[in-house]
């Protein structure tokens, strides 16, 4: 397996920036189990030749990491070669014993990475162990496309809270309803399995309840790519949520968050199976704050309309998707995806940047990200 290549500090057949580039897609394949660890792949490189002599990714947590996994695989052959890994090597003992170990063991004789590790654990440490060694380290290739690849993971380490995604489907005309209240369905059947394995990705699946109320939801994973249930939220400061919602018909845990003075019908949920949290206030910042305590370190915010604004007023979100479907339903009271008070003038409007579109089944797909979401994790992992 060669490439061509000219690049600046690379092999003489094999780029960087393509390694990376497989590397990356390597650390794609994980990404249903490794929470709340990051999604990494590594290949192992002669640099005479440009042969990739191992390769590897993190599959689950728990399990080996992706540098011990492409070591492995290349064996003997790693002595004198170039390890590509898209997220610093971890310097600590955790569930497993520390990756810069094993790099030097091997014998490697350069690293080339996406970008550092802000896990306060690491954060450098390993970059300086391996330079300390005698190993050449090199940093900054493809940062944003990593920073994607690892969003729950940097925005857990950066910002300390779970990373938020806001999820809807709607008309080209911007309607999640008709205005007699009809969503089901206005995704294509290719869309609404893209929805399923978005919530395959995310720790917890969080909505309102007027959701739970108008379209008794099981918000639950039944791909089953995750190997287990997800949590469900629910926002529901006077606990409307009925104790016969199918929320409760399907394993895992439910977390409902309510204000302190609707405590009376707490015991009839927590009998249904809710774990019920009372908050003064139920908003998203300290519902974030909260689940990020319990260990939950993604959330797919699948509305309501007046939840959706609520995030997005309060700049609690990072990653918008949007299935947007070929239909044109019209109607002055047909619902959009955002309620709320709104913005009152353009210029304070929540912006997007990094736009990008794609077909699905006959939908389009849009995804955006928080203005200045990117840069600024691009910035604080070194990249």
């Amino acid at each position: 397996m060669t490439w061509s290549n000219s690049a600046r500090g690379s092999s003489p057949l094999l780029s960087s920036a393509e390694a990376l580039r497989r590397a990356l897609r390597l650390a794609a394949r994980g990404r249903y189990r490794t929470s709340p660890n990051p999604r990494v792949g590594a290949l192992v490189v002669r640099p005479e030749s440009g042969e990739v002599a191992g390769s590897g990714w993190h599959r689950q947590v728990g399990g080996p990491h992706a540098e011990v996994e492409a070591l492995r695989a290349a064996g003997e052959a790693a002595r004198g070669a170039t390890l590509y890994v898209t997220l610093e090597p971890c310097s600590h003992f955790g569930r497993t014993p520390p990756c810069v170990d094993a790099v030097l063991a091997a014998g490697i004789a350069r690293v080339v990475a996406c970008h550092g590790d802000p896990d306060p654990r690491v954060s450098g440490r390993g970059f300086a162990r391996l330079r300390e060694a005698g190993v050449e380290v090199e940093v900054g290739f493809r940062v944003e496309e990593a920073v994607r690849l690892n969003l729950p993971f940097l925005v857990a380490a950066v910002l300390g809270r779970p990373q938020v995604t806001l999820k809807w489907a709607m008309s080209l005309d911007g309607r999640i309803a008709t205005a007699t209240g009809e969503s089901q369905w206005i995704s294509s059947p290719g869309g609404r399995r893209w929805g399923l394995a978005l919530r395959e990705e995310h720790d917890a699946i969080l909505a309102g309840s007027g959701t739970v109320l108008a379209d008794d939801p099981r918000l639950d994973r039944r791909l089953g790519r995750a190997g287990g249930p997800n949590v469900r939220v629910i926002l529901d400061r006077r606990l409307r949520t009925p104790p016969s919602a199918r929320l409760f018909q399907v394993p895992g845990p439910v977390l409902i968050y309510a204000q302190e003075d609707a405590a009376a019908r707490r015991p009839a949920l927590e009998a249904a199976g809710a774990q019920v949290i009372l908050l003064p206030l139920v908003e998203p910042e300290p519902v974030l704050a909260d689940l990020f305590t319990r260990g939950v370190r993604s959330v797919l915010v699948e509305g309501g309309g007046e939840i959706h604004a609520r995030f997005v007023e309060s700049g609690c979100y990072d990653q918008v998707l949007v299935d947007c479907a070929p239909l044109l339903v019209g109607g002055r009271f047909a619902p959009g995806p955002l309620g709320g008070a709104g913005f009152a003038d353009l210029a304070t409007a929540a912006r997007l940047d990094n736009l990008q579109a794609r077909p699905r089944g006959g939908d389009l797909i849009l995804t955006g990200y928080r203005k200045g979401c990117l840069l600024e994790l691009c910035k604080r992992v070194g990249g």
